[in-house]
């Protein structure tokens, strides 16, 4: 194998590693939304007004599962990787819904 080839393989798999990561981030946002109780489509779009619909956000909501089926998400975590995948926007506006909920006890 050349190392131009060698290169490209080494290329496509860091490609493809980002890839899934950010489907796992997006299934945390989606999941975390579902235990939350709100639509994971209306806060992607309140984040990118105007954008096409998310194909990999629709994909991935097929991999969530019902609230009494899923483990507690905290907030911090969505918040998290959000941020580290730069979805600041998004990270904003679960913020938000955050903010709004009412207080326990």
């Amino acid at each position: 194998m050349s190392d131009k080839n060698r290169l490209q393989t080494v290329e496509d798999m860091v490609v493809e590693s980002y890839r899934q990561e950010e489907d796992m981030m997006i299934l945390v946002f989606a999941q975390w939304c579902v235990n939350e109780g709100l639509d994971p489509q209306e806060l992607y779009e309140q984040a990118y007004p105007g954008q096409e619909q998310n194909d990999r956000l629709q994909r991935v909501l097929e991999l969530t599962v019902p609230k009494e089926e899923a483990g507690p998400i905290p907030d911090d975590t969505v918040l998290g990787v959000l941020s580290m995948f730069g979805n600041d926007d998004l990270a904003m506006v679960v913020s938000e819904r955050i903010q709004g909920r009412p207080k326990k006890g």
